[in-house]
C-alpha cells in the first residue's frame, strides 16, 4: 500500500533533521582540537620552500601547517625548528603546551645522533669514515638517546595531560641497489639507511614505552628515496621536499591520529 504523503513527508523530515543533528554533533570534535607542531627540520619542513620562519625553516608546505590547513583545529601552535635538538624543544618548545592542549606531533633525535656532521662524511669522505661516523652515531642513538627522549616524553606528557602525541620517524634516504649518479656508492647508501633503522627502533620504543603513537616515515617514503626517478627527498639538502611532506608525511600522520 502506498504511504500517504503526509507520512513519506513526515519520515522524509527527520531523516533530514537526523543527518543534521550528526553533522552537528561531529563539528565540535575538528573545533575543539588544540595541536601544537614541536621538532626539528623534519618537522619544520626544512628544504619545502615557502617559509613562514627563515630562521627556524619553517614552511607552509610542512605536514604541520597542511594538516592544519585541512582539519581547521581550534588553535594551531607551529613551533618545530630546523636544527633542533632535544634540549631545544624542551627550552623553546613545549612551553606551547598545557591542559588543554589535544594534539602533539613531534619529530626529534636526529640532530642530537650528530645526523649533519654524519652525512657530511658519507657524501665527502671514504667509505670507511662514513662507517666509522655511524657507528659513533649508533653508539650514542643505543646508549645516550633512550634516556633523553624518555625525559623529553614525560616532560610533554606532563605539560599536556590530555593530549594525544605523534611521534613521527625518518625516512630512509636513499634508494639502495644499483647506480646513483652523482650520489653515494651502494655500500654508503646502504649504511646511512642502516643508521636510519637504528634510529628509527629507539624512537618507536620509547614512544611506546610513554604511551605515545609512532608514525614510521620509512614506508611513508619507500620508492621515493634519494635515487629514485620520484625522489621526495632533495639530493642536495638531503630533507624532504614539499611534496613528500604532502604525499609522504602528511598521509602518515593523518593516519596515526585517532579517529582518522
Amino acid at each position: 500500500m502506498p504511504m500517504p504523503r503526509t507520512a513519506g513527508a513526515a519520515l522524509l523530515a527527520l531523516a533530514i533533521a537526523s543527518v543534521t543533528m550528526s553533522t552537528a554533533a561531529a563539528a565540535p570534535e575538528a573545533a575543539d582540537v588544540n595541536y601544537v607542531a614541536l621538532g626539528d627540520s623534519y618537522a619544520s619542513g626544512t628544504g619545502a620552500g615557502s617559509y613562514s620562519d627563515v630562521a627556524c625553516t619553517r614552511s607552509r608546505n610542512a605536514y604541520p601547517a597542511l594538516w592544519a590547513d585541512a582539519n581547521d583545529p581550534a588553535s594551531f601552535a607551529f613551533v618545530a625548528c630546523g636544527g633542533a635538538k632535544i634540549p631545544d624543544v624542551l627550552s623553546d618548545q613545549v612551553g606551547e603546551l598545557d591542559e588543554d592542549t589535544t594534539l602533539i606531533s613531534l619529530s626529534i633525535g636526529g640532530n642530537d645522533s650528530g645526523f649533519a656532521s654524519t652525512m657530511l662524511s658519507c657524501q665527502y669522505s671514504t667509505q670507511s669514515a662514513c662507517e666509522r661516523a655511524l657507528r659513533t652515531a649508533g653508539d650514542y642513538v643505543v646508549t645516550e638517546l633512550p634516556g633523553e627522549l624518555d625525559g623529553l616524553y614525560a616532560t610533554v606528557r606532563a605539560r599536556a595531560p590530555h593530549a594525544e602525541v605523534v611521534v613521527i620517524g625518518y625516512p630512509h634516504l636513499y634508494k639502495e641497489g644499483g647506480l646513483c649518479l652523482g650520489g653515494l656508492s651502494s655500500a654508503k647508501r646502504t649504511a646511512v639507511n642502516q643508521g636510519s633503522d637504528l634510529l628509527n627502533e629507539t624512537i618507536a620504543d620509547r614512544a611506546e614505552a610513554a604511551g605515545f603513537a609512532f608514525a614510521d616515515g620509512r614506508p611513508a617514503f619507500a620508492g621515493h628515496e634519494i635515487c629514485t626517478s620520484a625522489a621526495w627527498i632533495s639530493s642536495t639538502n638531503v630533507h624532504p621536499t614539499a611534496e613528500g611532506h604532502e604525499s609522504a608525511y602528511l598521509p602518515a600522520f593523518s593516519a596515526a591520529v585517532s579517529g582518522n
